[in-house]
């Protein structure tokens, strides 16, 4: 009797949350590794990925393996690939730094475990590679991209953990200046006059592995237009294991329901024991009308016909309108016989 096959190793899970592209991999203990490329994040790197290595700033949520286990392969193949740094290049001549090839923001505390991990890799590969690991205390801001920042948030579990919250900085006009014609507000502003304030507006939000706790409850998590959350229990009876690990249960998830106001809650996390069905099942027993918001990232099936329902629905939307039919002076339409010139003429003699 031959062996049997190798099992298929797992597709990446894809939404289309317009604008953003959410793709990766998640499951409990063996990996999680979730990008948007259009914010140019991942979140932990679990496995790398060959769609990861295309963004340039990975967000560590916690240092367990299932999370953290690509990052030095991450680090390797965007430098030997040469994708988005300067480190392959000679030295700069006006004394400036060179661009990274990459960074890994990360909790204080698991800073310098992360460089010593990295510097462990010198001897056995005889090479350097380089490296960016950027600690970020909790409540702290750093920028991705133009107007687009990163904002730490402590989380529970049990290693040192982080949250994140992607945020869209915008300027907005003060209240006492709002009513004001705009020839008054040049003129303020050129006598520099400040009529504007800066506010975060929250556009993704994603939990790590963590227990549940007051800071879900946050603006960061409140009002972000995608919460990406941890949920690695489903069962009833496995309530209790959830408390132990500090983890998600769905329980946990139906009750944030009412205070994430988000268009669509993306569930992670989940482990192999948990078929999706089950949790799918699970989701619209005890969800109610906010079932339509949850979505499972590792659900292929849901998830495709989602994407070729919103894919013909752009194509509807891209057609040109139809031309109305010519009608008469009655207003009724005109018949084929009356517009068709050939209908009317005698047929040809065959002879």
């Amino acid at each position: 009797m031959l062996p049997s096959p190798p099992a298929r190793e797992g597709h990446l899970g894809f939404l289309y949350l317009p604008p953003y592209r959410l793709q990766g991999i998640s499951v409990a203990g063996e990996q999680t590794c979730i990008q948007i490329p259009e914010l140019d994040v991942v979140f932990d790197i679990g496995l790398c990925t060959r769609a990861s290595l295309s963004s340039p700033t990975i967000l560590l949520s916690h240092a367990h393996m299932d999370h953290l286990g690509g990052l030095p392969y991450w680090f390797s193949q965007r430098y030997f690939q040469k994708i988005g740094g300067e480190t392959h290049m000679p030295d700069r001549t006006d004394g400036k730094p060179r661009v990274p090839v990459g960074r890994c923001v990360c909790h204080p505390e698991i800073e310098q475990p992360l460089r010593a991990m990295m510097r462990a890799w010198e001897p056995l590969e005889r090479q350097r590679t380089p490296f960016e690991i950027v600690a970020l205390e909790p409540e702290s801001d750093l920028e991705i991209k133009n107007n687009i920042r990163v904002r730490a948030i402590a989380t529970r579990h049990t290693v040192p953990s982080l949250g994140f919250a992607v945020l869209e900085r915008r300027s907005k006009l003060k209240d006492e200046f709002r009513d004001l014609p705009q020839e008054k507000l040049r003129e303020l502003r050129s006598k520099d006059v400040e009529i504007t304030r800066q506010i975060d507006i929250p556009i993704v939000a994603y939990t790590g592995d963590t227990t549940p706790g007051e800071f879900l409850v946050r603006d960061e998590f409140a009002e972000a237009k995608v919460v990406i959350s941890e949920c690695t229990f489903f069962e009833p009876e496995h309530a209790d294991r959830a408390k132990t690990g500090m983890h998600m249960h769905i329980d946990d998830i139906v009750r944030m329901l009412p205070v994430w106001k988000a268009e669509a809650i993306v569930l992670v996390h989940a482990s192999r024991r948990t078929t999706i069905q089950y949790a799918r099942e699970r989701i619209e027993a005890l969800a109610g009308e906010h079932a339509r918001r949850i979505h499972l990232l590792m659900d292929h099936r849901s998830n495709r016909m989602r994407y070729e329902q919103q894919l013909a629905d752009a194509q509807k939307s891209a057609e040109p309108p139809k031309s109305e039919p010519a009608q008469g002076k009655t207003g009724q339409v005109a018949s084929t016989d009356a517009i068709d010139p050939s209908a009317s003429a005698p047929a040809a003699d065959a002879s």
